[in-house]
């Protein structure tokens, strides 16, 4: 797959957007004594990304709440029965439940008696995730956490009589180095004052004040999180949320104003527009360099970002899949959120938890050339498909498939006396000559491996010291 223009017209614009990216990242992983920032998207936007997100690369998302009990078809399971009224979702409660049964009846059948927070951070350290991101509340309206704002909607209230939120922010703090953030959607799809709000065209704002505002300020004076990842604000005008009131305050006095990062899905014209990342839309992945940090956030179950049960072998992404997904990410200057969704009594499922673990040993072999990298003036190659380049002092190139014949021509890195080819995970360098058919800057001969000793099972990785 290849993406961009020309490389003589790629070589020429990746580099403008390459220095303006250098500004924009070279900063440390707090802000410090930045500021004030006033209430408006100018001087909001005109906040340093800390540096610590960019450098992170890789995140883990975490969708779980009440859906995990039907577990059928989507983490939108209450919308799509009641408020579209989906066929199969009708049918689905005909066939399984009494007629009188209504959705918040799942809250107490979301138990999370299996639900051991250590373990959760011991796998989510060993996927190599840097920071992680946990659903304190999602468009249901159900909170993962004693909500003074959601009574008798929340996990403390009913169903696991926990502090989830609380359970695993504790456990990722002791137990690890990964940065603990959380997702909170701004609307709930049936919330009475919502649903007031719009009944009146947002021209009321009391959905707003009484729940929202007060709900993100009580995630952050709880939690202290490092990510808040907004969800939900395309229901309303951008006018309606009063976004930038709140992330004035964020910036400027709450007690994460010096190292929290926060997404664009603060109003429906903020969306790829303001924000510290952009995310844009679900799964975004431009493939090709943009000129403002953003971030891909996918799904391990290509199909639901919550848990559900309706599903098989193809539902889920190979590793295959997440590598490439991986490479593609970073070498366009963005980061992964990866998902998966627990299940109702508090589980991560094999397929996920192997997932995980498989990317963490991706990770250890290759993260050299993730972690901190930067992108370099080419993303992709000009010539071969499927290779992917990041860069530090040295150049790293992807590969996500074995070459024919062992065998790899490049058309983007040209390589001088001096250069120096080896593969992340093994001693050995590899041969390469200059040139070797028309197009070709450099030829690299792969080493003739089997079993285990390949370094890793998917997307290769080369490291080109002295190149140009």
């Amino acid at each position: 797959m290849e993406y961009g223009t020309s490389p003589k017209m790629k070589f020429s614009s990746s580099w403008l957007i390459l220095l303006s990216l250098s500004l924009m990242y070279a900063v440390s992983d707090v802000i410090g004594d930045g500021g004030p920032y006033y209430p408006n998207w100018e001087s909001i936007d005109s906040r340093p990304l800390p540096g610590w997100y960019d450098e992170a690369k890789f995140g883990i998302f975490i969708h779980w709440g009440v859906y995990s009990v039907p577990a059928f078809g989507t983490e939108w399971f209450w919308h799509k029965w009641k408020a579209d009224e989906d066929p199969s979702f009708v049918e689905f409660m005909k066939e399984n439940y009494p007629p009188k049964f209504q959705y918040p009846d799942f809250g107490p059948q979301f138990t999370a008696e299996m639900f051991d927070a250590n373990h959760f951070a011991d796998v989510i350290k060993a996927s190599g995730a840097q920071y992680v991101v946990l659903t304190s509340k999602h468009h249901e309206g159900f909170t993962n956490y004693a909500s003074s704002y959601s009574w008798n909607w929340n996990s403390v209230d009913i169903g696991p009589n926990r502090d989830l939120v609380g359970e695993l922010a504790e456990a990722i703090r002791s137990r690890t180095e990964v940065k603990f953030g959380l997702y909170y959607s701004l609307y709930e799809w049936f919330h009475p004052l919502f649903m007031k709000d719009k009944a009146n065209n947002f021209e009321t704002q009391e959905y707003m004040k009484m729940v929202m505002r007060p709900q993100l300020h009580e995630i952050v004076n709880k939690y202290h999180p490092w990510v808040i990842w907004a969800d939900g604000s395309g229901q309303g005008p951008t006018e309606y949320w009063n976004s930038t009131d709140f992330l004035a305050w964020l910036y400027n006095e709450s007690p994460v104003k010096d190292y929290v990062v926060v997404n664009d899905r603060w109003g429906k014209s903020d969306i790829c527009h303001h924000g510290g990342y952009y995310t844009c839309h679900d799964r975004y992945n431009p493939g090709v360099l943009q000129d403002h940090k953003w971030e891909d956030a996918m799904t391990i179950d290509k199909g639901s970002w919550g848990y559900r049960r309706d599903t098989n072998s193809k539902s889920f992404l190979t590793m295959d899949e997440i590598t490439t997904t991986l490479a593609e990410t970073i070498s366009c200057g963005g980061n992964l959120l990866m998902n998966f969704g627990p299940t109702h009594d508090g589980r991560i499922i094999p397929i996920f938890e192997e997932r995980l673990r498989q990317t963490g040993e991706w990770l250890a072999v290759n993260g050299e050339a993730v972690y901190a990298s930067r992108p370099w003036r080419d993303q992709n190659d000009t010539l071969t498909s499927g290779v992917w380049y990041t860069r530090k002092d040295d150049v790293y190139a992807f590969v996500l498939d074995w070459p024919d014949n062992n065998t790899l021509y490049l058309g983007s890195p040209i390589p001088t006396y001096n250069t120096k080819v080896s593969m992340l995970g093994l001693e050995t360098p590899l041969n390469w000559t200059k040139g070797g058919r028309p197009g070709v800057n450099i030829t690299i001969e792969f080493p003739i491996l089997a079993g285990p000793k390949l370094p890793c099972d998917y997307a290769w990785v080369l490291k080109l010291e002295n190149v140009l």
